[in-house]
Order: C-alpha cells, then structure tokens, then sequence
C-alpha cells in the first residue's frame, strides 16, 4: 500500500522551528508519537506544529526527546482518533515505554466511522510494520495481540454498553465518595456478567480513570485512596504489569483482598473505593490457613471503602469456601449504605454463534446434545489425548495462544515435583498444572507442551483451548445425561469450607460444573475436547 509515511526529528525547539508552516501536514489529521529510551507519548492533533510548541513547554513532555509524525493522504479526525487510541492499546502491549497518556473519557472515542475497517486493519498494519522496521517498538503485531496485558489494556476501545457502564460507576464513585466515615457499610456497585463479556477490561478502564482523577483538584476524587484487588495469581500478575507500564497507576494500588483486609484492620483506616475484580472467587467463610479471619471478603470490604465496585459472575465459584448463596450476597446487598446493579450481556471473547453457546451453556447443565458448527469457531472432539494435544501444537504455531487445559482430576502437589496426566490406556502423559509464580502460565512459550488447570487461565483468553474433561466426567447412557463424580476431583482446596453450605455434595457438582464451563469458554477461535470417560468420550465423537 504504501500510503503511510513516519517522519522523525530530535523532539527540540529548533527543530520544532524548521517545520514548514506551508507544510501539507501542518494543519491536517495527523498522528504523533514522543518519546525518549523509556517513556512515550501519543497523541493526535490538526495543527502538528502549534501541539509541539506547546508540548515542549511541558515540564513532563519535554523529558522526551524524539517526535516522530505519522501521516496519511487519506486520513481523517476519526481515524486520527480511532489509531490514536489503538496505538496507546500496542505499545502497552509492547512494554517498551511507561505512558504519559491519560485515558479517555467517553466524548473522545469513536466507534463507527466511515471506512472504519479500512484504518482499522490496513492503514494501521501498515503503520505498526514501520515502527517496528524503524526499531521504535520492540515486538510484532501478532505477538501484543497474545499478551493478557493489551487484552484488559485499560485504554481498550469500549463497547456502548461497556461505556454507559463506567459512566455509570464514576458517576456513582463520585456521589457516594461523600459519605461520612461513620457509616457502617460503605456503598456497593455490583456487575454481574457470565465469562467472556469484558468485565475486567471495563474495570481495568474504570480503575485508570479514577487514580488519574485523584490527581486533578477539580474532581470529586481528588486525593481519594484507591485499590483493584483480585483473589486471583494470575490475573494479579497481569494488573502489576500494567501498572509498571501506566504513568498514573502504581504496582501498589494493586492487591489481593486478605493481605489489603489484614493491612486495613492493623492500620485502623478506612480508604475511598475498592474495585473487585473476580469477585466470585471472594472468600465466604473463614480461611485460618491464608490468614483470613472473618467470615466474608465482601463484608469486610464494604466496613473498609466508603465505595466497593465489584464484578461477579455466580457460574465462576470453583471452592466452597468461595460459595455465594444468593441469599448472602442480597443480605450484603441490603446492608450496604447504596447499591446499583449492572449487567453486561455481549459476548466478546468466543467468536462462536448462539447455538455454540447454548451447546456449552446445556453440557454445564448435564445435557450433552448434538454439537453445532459455525463457519467462524472450529469446535472438534478427538480419540484420543495425544491427537488434541498435537492439534493444539500446531494451532500454536498457526495462532499461538492455544493450550491444553483440563478438570482438576489429577494428582497435583506443591512440592516442586512434575505430575503428570496419563491417558490413551497409560500410553499418553502430559505434564500437568506447573506454576510459576513470576509469570502468567499460557504467555510461556513452554506450557504449550503441558496441560493447565483452571487456575492458570480464569479470566484469560486462548486462541484455541484444547479441554481435558477427567475422570470426575462420565455419561449415563441409560439416563442420558453427564454424571459428575465428585469423590474423583482431585483439588483439595475446593471441598474445604462446609460450614454453612446446605446441599454440599451438589454444591460439589455445581464447583466441577462451573470449572468446565469456565474452562471451555477460554478459546476465542475454537474448542477441541477430549473425554477420558469411555461413555462420555463415544457419545461425544457421535456428533
């Protein structure tokens, strides 16, 4: 194509004196790019010249020292917009630079616009290929795109409805950031959504925008004392990565909610808003062993904020200990000083029709059907162990991102030994739930030789998802349904906690059940299955 030019001078007023005023691209759509060894700056402008000169009289713009001008005959101010946003997107997938940019507020986005894909997929090609041939970034397209880090990028364009949602969070942060310190419960917003509708992007962009807030004496935020938590290792990981990346967030606004709970109490202090992510997997009871005392995350959380946002999804507990009864979390609910409730529907991870959704959503309710096809979404049952795990090899190096996961029907110690899954008849084995606790397990080039359990991918996206369904997974074929045994779950952790748990063998099955569902919804191209089973394994290759 060729249209695309990047022009680069020293980022200097004498340099920034020699642009021709008569230039085509002084008073036209352009996009720019400051930036020095470690910090960058994006931006997009109709006057190039008069954005510099006011750039480099900017006590944190004039650190940088290189400007590079991103031009195109056909651009327009909602290209410049849109690409202005996407780069942001790439280069913190990237992890070259730490950011200036702030987030954007809803007026400035832009979603259709003529031509929109044409920006989207060529122009935008095309320019990443020349920032990486000209060494200003470090890795290729299709590498960020890979990387969980850009997938809840906190700059991530938003849906409408993602959109009116933090509209509706920081107003309501805003309003209830009043509230006198001497009440009881502090205000809770809950958002409920099932696996795959973009919660945590929508609060990775909602948390940005109310720690840049706190910085402006203008918002009601201002000097507010603010954190993310997640129950969650790996995702916690991901938000610490991009915390190193974002000029306005630090690694420690960021935590797990027993450790901020214990700090909290010992401190004798009350902070202004806490966002949850994954609060599914929030404690319900108490937990001596991980030094969590009380009686539930939540309660404790909302005697701690004046603000609790949290993102919820009732078919993500995997522990007992973790258990929401519907009845507790509305009694939580009614306690707290306000509430809102918001749900989000569209499915953005699978590009998978109705009719895969529903397949999946009626397995998790212990009926197996007929297996529906789609054009867009590859979904396949194989023979055998070895042949998934091969078909998911090769979609890696087709894809990459694409990984064996399975049930937690096989015997895992932490004790730095290498377990195994072995199926096939005892022919097969495959290295099973290796973790490391410095890095996200599917983002290691390695673990595509191996097999992860849920914990290593909740709340992550493959490309493709090879799934284990273990021994805990059989078919009756007389009643014609899956029949869950919940004696041969091979995780421990998820069967402690029983103390109040009314029903605790199908509380059991509900844990197993939704660890599948979770499990099968990872893959954004396609599902590949394997049953170790017999029954289940016959009737699934039917279809």
């Amino acid at each position: 194509m060729g249209n695309v030019e990047v022009v680069t001078w020293d980022f200097a007023e004498k340099e920034i004196k020699k642009i021709n005023n008569a230039a085509s691209y002084v008073n036209y759509p352009v996009v720019y790019i400051l930036n020095n060894a470690k910090e960058a700056y994006i931006g997009e402008t109709v006057y190039f010249k008069r954005r510099m000169q006011a750039h480099i009289k900017d006590k944190v713009r004039k650190k940088l020292d290189k400007m590079h001008l991103i031009k195109h005959e056909k651009f327009n101010q909602s290209a410049t917009f849109h690409l202005e946003t996407k780069l942001i997107n790439y280069f913190l997938g990237d992890e070259k630079y730490t950011l200036q940019n702030k987030s954007k507020i809803a007026s400035d986005l832009t979603h259709n616009y003529y031509n929109k894909p044409y920006y989207d997929k060529p122009v935008f090609d095309e320019l990443w290929g020349k920032l990486y041939e000209n060494g200003i970034v470090n890795n290729p397209q299709h590498v960020i795109e890979n990387k969980d880090i850009f997938k809840i990028s906190p700059f991530k364009e938003l849906s409408l409805e993602q959109l009116d949602l933090k509209e509706k969070v920081i107003q309501f942060c805003e309003q209830q950031i009043e509230v006198e310190n001497n009440i009881e419960y502090g205000s809770l917003f809950l958002v409920e959504g099932e696996a795959g509708v973009g919660k945590s992007v929508v609060l990775s962009s909602i948390f940005n925008t109310i720690q840049e807030y706190k910085t402006e004496a203008s918002s009601p935020l201002f000097q507010t004392e603010n954190y993310l938590i997640v129950n969650h290792e790996e995702m916690y990981k991901t938000y610490k990565g991009i915390a190193a990346q974002l000029k306005h967030l630090r690694i420690k606004d960021f935590d797990k909610p027993t450790p901020l709970i214990n700090r909290l109490k010992k401190q004798n202090k009350k902070v202004d808003i806490i966002l949850v992510d994954e609060a599914h997997l929030l404690l319900t009871r108490q937990d001596k062993y991980n030094n969590f005392h009380s009686d539930n995350h939540l309660e404790e959380l909302l005697k701690l904020a004046k603000v609790v946002v949290m993102v919820y999804d009732q078919d993500q507990v995997l522990k007992l200990k973790s258990l929401w009864e519907e009845k507790t979390l509305q009694n939580l609910i009614d306690k707290s000083s306000h509430h809102e409730r918001y749900e989000l529907t569209n499915q953005f991870r699978m590009h998978a029709n109705d009719e895969i959704l529903e397949w999946i959503k009626n397995f998790k309710q212990k009926r197996v059907l007929p297996i529906p096809q789609d054009s867009t979404y590859e979904i396949k049952v194989f023979k055998s162990l070895k042949d998934m795990h091969e078909a998911i090899i090769l979609k890696d190096t087709q894809h990459g991102l694409s990984r064996v996961v399975s049930t937690f029907d096989y015997v895992h110690k932490k004790d730095g030994e290498v377990y195994y899954i072995t199926e096939d008849q005892g022919e097969y084995q495959i290295p099973w739930n290796i973790t490391d606790r410095n890095s996200t397990w599917a983002e290691k080039e390695t673990t595509v030789r191996e097999a992860g359990s849920i914990y290593t991918v909740q709340g992550f996206d493959l490309n493709y998802v090879g799934v284990i369904l273990g021994p805990s997974v059989t078919y009756d074929v007389e009643k014609e349904q899956l029949v869950i045994k919940t004696e041969l779950y091979k995780d421990t952790g998820a069967y402690t906690g029983t103390d109040g748990v009314g029903n605790v063998e199908k509380a059991k099955e509900r844990i197993i059940l939704n660890s599948i569902n979770i499990l099968m919804k990872r893959g954004i191209k396609g599902l590949f299955i394997y049953a170790s089973d017999d029954s289940l394994r016959r009737k699934l290759l039917q279809f």
